[in-house]
C-alpha cells in the first residue's frame, strides 16, 4: 500500500469516468428541470415579504453569468458577504460552480470558499466540476491548490474516495507547506467518509510527520490523534524534532502537539515523583547528615532521561504565550510529566489567566482547584488573588470558595474565615449557601476552630433567609455527629426554632438530631414529636420519614410518654400517599410492636435503630477528578466525554531511548559516474592537499556547532536548578545506555593529532579520511566503499540546526553503530582499522565531506567482491547478520522497447544482492542493447531526472556498436516503496522516459537469525504489525521444499531453521530502513496460515497478498 499510487490511480480514473457519466446525466436533468424548479420555488414564496430578497438572488445571478469578470467578482464579494451574515445562499451553487474555472485569481479563490460551504449539501453538482478541481491540484498558486483539495474532501461522496486518496498523497509531498498543511486537514475528512482507508492515511500520516515545517506540524498531529493515536511509534524519531519545533508553532498546533506528547511521555519515561528520587536541590537537607546516612539516602537516585528534560525545557517558555489554550496545555504538562520540586514554575502562569474571560476563569478555576488538592502549598502565597470578586458570576465564585477551603490551614483559618463571614450576607443565595458548606468543611478538617465554626452557625440560625438558616441546620447536624454529648445546648436552641423552619431539608435534619440524640434531650423531643403529630399530613415526604423514624426512637427510649403518639403517627403514615412511607411504617411496626408475628428480629430493634452512626466525611467535590487528564473536557464535566484518551501509567522499567534516535544519512555520490544530487568535490579537494587546513577547518566547524546548539538551548533554559538537573541526568542516562555518548573536546584533540600523525606516516590519506567520515557506519559499509571506489556519504546541513540536546541523543546512535562495528570481523589492514575506529557524532559530520574517487573499471559485481559483501550486515543500526540469496531470479523487464528507442533496447533485473554504492538502495542490472545499423554514442541517465527516488547512475557508455550489448550496475533507493522510478535514458542525440516497477519482494534483503530470536522479534510485532490469512493450499505446493521454493522466488527472504516440520519461517530485512520483516507458513492439511510481521504494515499486506497467490488457489 505504500507504494499503490499507481493501483490508486487506476481506481481514480474508474471513479472519475462514473462520477462524469452520471454527472453528465445531472446536467442533463438540471436544463430539462430548471425551469420547473424556479417555477416552484416561486409558488412556495407568494408573499410580499420575500420578494425583495427573491430579486436581490435574481441580480445575483445575472451577474455571475455576466461576461465582466468585475461583476462576477462583485457578486462573489456580496454571496460570500450573505454567508458571513447568516444567510442561505445554496440556491446560488449552479450560477456560482460556473465560475470555478476561472483565470481570475481573486474570483477563484471566492469560488472555493463558497464551494466549501455548500459542497457536501450540493454534491451533485460540486461533482460536475470535479475535473476542475482536479486541475486546480496543479495551479502554480499554492492558494489554489490548497482550495481545490480543501473542496475536493469536502464533498463527502463514497464514488470519489479514490480520486481524494490519490490527491492528498500528491499533496503530502508538494513544495508549498500551506497545501502539505491542507492535505493533513483533508486526512480527517477522508478518515471520517471511509474508514476503511485507515493503512493509506496512516502511509502519508507517517510521511508528513517527518516534515520539518512548523505550518504542517501541528495539523498533521490533529490527523494522527484522530486516526491513529495508538501508533505511537511513529512518534519515536520525529518525538525530538516536536520539541524544538513547538515554540515556532501555530498556538492551536501547539495545544495538540503538548497533549499528544504528554501522552508518549506517560509510556516512554519513568515516573519522577518515585520516592527514592533524589535531586540536586535536595542535598541541602542533608548538609549536617553523617557521611554514612548521606551515602544510604544516595543509593538509589533518580536520573531523568534526556529526552524528558528536553520537552520540559523547550515547553517552559510557553507559559508565558498569549494563548490562554497554550498555558493551559503547557501547565498539565507540567502536572503529569515534571518533578514535584518543578511544579510550582506554573502556579504564576495560571494565577495570570485569572484576569482574562469570565469563560476562562471558570475552566482555569477548575483546574487549579484539583490541583490545590493534592498540593495546597502551590498557591497559597497567591491566595488573595481567590478572593470573590462582586462581579465575579456564581459558578466562578463557587469555585474561588472551593480552593479557599482547600487552601485552608492552622496558619490562615482565621483570615478565611472572616472573608467567609462577608461572603454569608452575600444576596447571592446560592453562593452563601456554598460558603456555609465551605465553613463546615473547615470546621471539621481543622479541628482548632471547630467550636468557633459551630458557634457561628448556630448565630446564623436566626437569620432572616430561609436559605442561609436550612443549609446552616444541615451543616449543623453533620458536625454534631462528631462531639455529640457536648453540644446538647445547640440540640435545644434547634428545637426552639423548629417552628420558624419551612426548608423540609432543615426540618428532616433538626428532626434526625432529635432522634439519634434523644437521650440528651429527653424533655424537649416528645414534644416536638407531638408538633409533628398535627402537621404530619401537610409535610413533605423526606420530613415524614425523619418523624416516623423520630416516633421510632422514642417509642424504645422513652414508651411511656411517647407509645400514644408512635402508634397515631404510624397509623397516619399507613394510609399515606407515598408507598415509601407506607412501606418504612410497616416495617417500624413490625420491629419496635412485639406481638405474636414478630420474628425475633423484635428483639434487637434497639440495637438496630438505636446504633452509632458514623460521623460524614465533608470532601471537596473535585477529590476524584483527578482521574482525568487536566485541561480536557472529561475533566471539566467530571464524566468521560467522547474521544477522550486515557493517560497511561508511569512503566516501571525505562523503555529503550535508543527508538529516538535519528541516523543522518544521505545518498553515496561518485566523480566519476554522474549521480542525481549536488557533490562538494572543490571542498573534498582542498582538504587532500593540506591536512593543517582540515584540521583548522574541523576545529572552526566543531566550535560553530557546538556555539548554535548552545545559543539555541539558552533559548528555551528551564532556571538553574531545572538545568542542573538536566545536565545531571543528561550524563547519567547516556552513560548507562552507552557508556559515552560523545567525546569531550580534550579527547577530540587526542584523536584528531593521532589521527594526523598516522596520515603523515601513510602515504594512502585520502582514503583513511574517508572511511574518518564513515566511522559511524558498520564495517560492512566502509570496507564496500573502499573496495569499489565510493565516497563517504554526504552529512545532512539540517543538522546544525537541531539543538544541542538533540544532537547529544543523536550522537548515542554513533556511539552504538561504533559498538557494533568492533563485533564483527576484521578483514582490511589492522593499520587502516585503528583509523576508521574514530568515534564520530553528529557534531562532527560536517568535517567529513566525500571526496572524489577513481570509479571501478566494470561497474558489474565481481564474484570475489559478492562473496566479501555476504555476511554483512548492510544495516549501521542493525545487529542482525545478512545472509546470501537462497534464490535469484533470472527473469529480465523490459526497460525500452526497441522501436520506442530507436534501435536502443534496454532490459532490467533483480540482483538480490547488497548494493556496492550505498547500502539504502537495490542493486540492478540493465543490458543495453543496439539493435540499429548505426553505432549509439555517449549512452546515460540524465542529471535532469526528476524522481522521488534517488538513483545512482552508471557510467557513461561512450560507444555502443551495432548488435551490440553492453550490461551495467545501478543502484535505486526506492525508500521501501512500490512505486515506479521514472528517469530519463539518454543518447548522443536522444532522450527516452523509462521507469522500474519493483515489486515488494525485491525491497528485501535475507536475514539469518535462529528460531528462538526469530520468535522473540516476531512477538515484539503484534497487532497492526501483524498481517495473515489461512488458504487453501494448491496440491503441488503441500510439500516443504516447495513451499520455502514458492517463498523465496517471490520475496529475497532467508530460511529459518525449524524445529517443526509443519511451520516454515522466513527473514528478511527491508533495503531502505533496515525494517525486520519476519513470514511464517504453518501448515494445516490442506489450509495454511501465512502470517507477515513487520513495521512496515503497507509492505506487510501487499507481501501477503502475493504470498496468497503464489500458495494457493483460493482464499477463505
Amino acid at each position: 500500500m505504500n507504494g499503490g499510487l499507481g493501483n490508486l490511480r487506476l481506481e481514480a480514473v474508474g471513479a472519475m469516468r462514473s462520477a462524469l457519466v452520471s454527472a453528465e446525466n445531472l446536467q442533463l436533468s438540471l436544463k430539462s428541470d430548471l425551469s420547473s424548479e424556479e417555477q416552484a420555488l416561486t409558488n412556495n414564496h407568494t408573499s410580499g415579504n420575500e420578494e425583495k430578497p427573491k430579486r436581490g438572488n435574481e441580480d445575483l445571478k445575472e451577474m455571475l453569468e455576466s461576461n465582466k469578470e468585475s461583476l462576477k467578482l462583485e457578486a462573489m464579494k456580496r454571496v460570500v458577504g450573505l454567508i458571513a451574515n447568516g444567510k442561505n445562499a445554496s440556491e446560488l451553487f449552479p450560477a456560482v460552480v460556473k465560475n470555478v474555472a476561472s483565470k481570475n485569481i481573486e474570483l477563484k479563490k471566492l469560488v472555493y470558499v463558497y464551494l466549501v460551504r455548500y459542497a457536501e449539501e450540493q454534491q451533485d453538482l460540486a461533482l460536475l466540476s470535479i475535473s476542475t478541481f482536479q486541475r486546480a491540484l496543479k495551479d502554480p498558486n499554492q492558494l489554489i491548490r490548497a482550495s481545490a483539495l480543501r473542496v475536493l474532501s469536502s464533498i463527502r461522496v463514497p464514488i470519489i474516495v479514490p480520486i481524494m486518496m490519490l490527491a492528498i498523497k500528491e499533496a503530502a509531498t508538494d513544495l508549498s507547506p500551506y497545501v502539505r498543511k491542507t492535505a493533513a486537514h483533508a486526512i480527517q475528512k477522508l478518515y471520517s467518509l471511509d474508514p476503511d482507508q485507515k493503512e493509506h492515511l496512516i502511509e502519508v500520516i507517517e510521511k508528513l510527520l517527518k516534515d520539518k515545517s512548523t505550518l504542517v506540524a501541528g495539523s498533521v498531529v490533529m490527523a494522527f490523534e484522530e486516526v491513529c493515536p495508538d501508533r505511537i511509534d511513529l512518534i519515536h524519531k520525529n518525538y525530538r524534532k516536536l520539541c524544538n519545533l513547538l515554540v515556532d508553532v501555530e498556538e492551536w498546533g501547539q495545544v495538540v502537539i503538548i497533549h499528544m506528547l504528554t501522552r508518549y511521555a506517560r509510556t516512554q519515561f519513568i515516573s519522577p515523583w518515585r520516592e527514592d528520587a533524589i535531586f540536586d536541590e535536595n542535598s541541602e537537607k542533608t548538609f549536617y547528615d553523617s557521611e554514612e546516612e548521606r551515602r544510604v539516602d544516595q543509593s538509589k537516585p533518580y536520573i531523568m532521561d534526556p529526552d524528558h528534560r528536553l520537552l520540559l525545557r523547550n515547553t517552559k517558555p510557553l507559559l508565558q504565550s498569549r494563548n490562554t489554550a497554550v498555558v493551559m496545555a503547557v501547565c498539565q504538562l507540567y502536572w503529569h510529566l515534571a518533578p514535584k520540586h518543578e511544579i510550582s514554575i506554573i502556579t504564576k502562569s495560571l494565577v495570570r489567566l485569572l484576569r482574562s474571560h469570565r469563560e476562562v476563569q471558570y475552566v482555569v478555576l477548575q483546574n487549579i482547584a484539583t490541583m490545590s488538592i493534592q498540593r495546597k502549598g502551590m498557591f497559597e502565597p497567591f491566595m488573595k488573588s481567590f478572593y470573590v470578586r462582586s462581579t465575579d458570576a456564581t459558578h466562578i465564585k463557587t469555585l474561588k470558595l472551593e480552593i479557599l477551603t482547600n487552601l485552608a490551614n492552622e496558619a490562615n483559618i482565621s483570615t478565611i474565615l472572616r472573608e467567609f463571614q462577608t461572603y454569608v450576607k452575600s444576596q447571592d443565595k446560592a453562593f452563601a449557601a456554598a460558603t456555609i458548606q465551605a465553613i463546615g468543611r473547615c470546621a471539621t478538617n481543622i479541628s482548632e476552630v471547630t467550636d468557633t465554626c459551630l458557634n457561628g452557625l448556630v448565630l446564623l440560625l436566626s437569620n432572616r433567609d430561609e436559605t442561609v438558616v436550612a443549609e446552616s441546620v444541615v451543616v449543623i447536624k453533620k458536625l454534631l455527629q462528631t462531639q455529640p454529648s457536648q453540644h446538647s445546648d445547640i440540640i435545644k436552641h434547634m428545637a426552639k426554632l423548629f417552628d420558624n423552619i419551612t426548608v423540609p431539608m432543615a426540618r428532616a435534619s433538626i428532626l434526625w438530631l432529635m432522634g439519634e440524640y434523644c437521650e440528651h434531650v429527653p424533655k424537649i423531643a416528645p414534644d416536638v414529636l407531638r408538633k409533628m403529630a398535627k402537621s404530619f399530613t401537610s409535610e413533605e415526604d423526606i420530613v415524614k420519614l425523619q418523624t416516623v423514624n423520630l416516633a421510632a426512637k422514642l417509642y424504645l427510649t422513652n414508651s411511656k410518654q411517647t407509645k400514644l403518639l408512635t402508634q397515631y403517627i404510624l397509623n397516619l403514615g399507613k394510609y399515606d400517599q407515598n408507598y415509601d412511607i407506607r412501606d418504612r411504617t410497616r416495617f417500624i411496626r413490625q420491629l419496635i410492636v412485639p406481638n405474636e408475628k414478630s420474628g425475633a428480629l423484635s428483639k434487637y430493634a434497639r440495637r438496630i435503630l438505636m446504633a452509632p452512626k458514623p460521623a460524614p466525611v465533608l470532601q471537596s467535590a473535585f477529590k476524584d477528578r483527578d482521574r482525568y487528564q487536566l485541561g480536557t473536557l472529561s475533566h471539566t464535566l467530571n464524566s468521560q466525554a467522547t474521544g477522550y484518551l486515557e493517560l497511561s501509567d508511569w512503566p516501571a522499567a525505562a523503555p529503550d531511548q535508543s527508538v529516538r534516535n535519528v541516523e543522518v544519512v544521505e545518498p553515496v555520490k561518485e566523480s566519476g559516474a554522474p549521480s542525481l544530487g549536488k557533490s562538494k568535490a572543490g571542498k573534498s579537494k582542498e582538504k587532500f592537499y593540506s591536512d593543517e587546513e582540515e584540521e583548522e577547518e574541523e576545529e572552526d566547524e566543531e566550535s560553530n556547532s557546538e556555539d548554535s546548539s548552545s545559543s539555541s538551548s539558552e533559548e528555551s533554559e528551564s532556571g538553574s536548578e531545572s538545568e542542573e538537573n538536566s545536565e545531571v541526568s543528561n550524563k547519567s542516562s547516556s552513560s548507562q545506555s552507552e557508556k559515552s555518548s560523545s567525546e569531550s573536546d580534550s579527547d577530540k584533540k587526542k584523536k584528531t593529532q593521532k589521527n594526523k600523525k598516522i596520515q603523515q606516516q601513510k602515504p594512502d590519506s585520502k582514503n583513511r579520511k574517508q572511511k574518518n567520515g564513515n566511522a559511524g557506519k558498520s564495517e560492512s559499509r566502509s570496507e564496500s566503499e573502499s573496495g569499489s571506489g565510493s565516497s563517504s556519504s554526504e552529512s545532512s546541513s539540517d543538522s546544525g540546526s537541531e539543538s544541542g540536546s538533540e544532537l547529544e541523543s543523536d550522537s548515542d546512535s554513533g556511539t552504538d553503530q561504533k559498538k557494533n562495528t568492533k563485533s564483527k570481523p576484521v578483514q582490511s589492514k589492522p593499520v587502516v582499522k585503528q583509523v576508521e575506529k574514530k568515534e564520530v557524532s553528529l557534531l562532527d559530520l560536517d568535517d567529513f565531506a566525500p571526496t572524489p574517487v577513481t570509479t571501478p573499471k566494470s561497474s558489474i559485481l565481481s564474484p570475489s567482491l559478492l562473496s566479501d559483501l555476504q555476511g554483512l550486515s548492510i544495516s549501521p543500526t542493525s545487529a542482525l547478520q545478512a545472509s546470501s540469496p537462497v534464490f535469484v531470479p533470472e527473469t529480465s523487464y523490459e526497460l525500452l522497447h526497441r522501436m520506442t528507442g530507436k534501435g536502443l533496447s534496454g532490459q532490467y533485473r533483480f540482483t538480490r544482492q547488497p548494493c556496492i554504492y550505498d547500502s539504502s538502495m537495490v542493486s540492478l542490472q540493465l543490458t543495453l542493447s543496439n539493435s540499429s545499423e548505426q553505432p549509439l554514442e555517449n549512452i546515460h541517465i540524465s542529471q535532469k531526472s526528476s524522481c522521488a527516488q534517488n538513483i545512482h547512475c552508471f557510467n557513461a557508455v561512450e560507444r555502443l556498436e551495432p548488435q551490440a550489448s553492453v550490461t551495467v550496475s545501478i543502484g535505486v533507493n526506492f525508500n521501501d516503496s512500490t512505486q515506479a522510478a521514472n528517469f530519463q535514458l539518454c543518447t548522443k542525440e536522444d532522450e527516452f522516459s523509462v521507469s522500474i516497477q519493483p515489486a515488494v519482494g525485491e525491497l528485501l534483503l535475507p536475514v539469518s537469525m535462529s528460531e528462538a530470536d526469530f520468535t522473540r522479534e516476531q512477538g515484539k510485532l503484534l497487532g497492526m504489525n501483524e498481517s495473515s490469512a489461512t488458504i487453501t493450499m494448491s496440491p503441488e505446493n503441500i510439500s516443504s521444499q516447495s513451499v520455502s521454493r514458492k517463498v523465496v522466488s517471490v520475496a529475497n527472504l532467508g530460511v529459518i531453521s525449524s524445529t517443526q516440520e509443519n511451520i516454515h519461517r522466513f527473514a528478511g530485512k527491508t533495503v531502505s530502513s533496515s525494517s525486520l520483516v519476519l513470514v511464517s507458513v504453518t501448515l494445516k492439511d490442506p489450509d495454511a496460515q501465512i502470517t507477515v510481521n513487520t513495521e512496515k504494515s503497507v509492505m506487510g499486506s501487499m507481501l501477503l497478498r502475493q504470498l496468497k497467490t503464489a500458495l494457493g488457489n483460493s482464499a477463505t
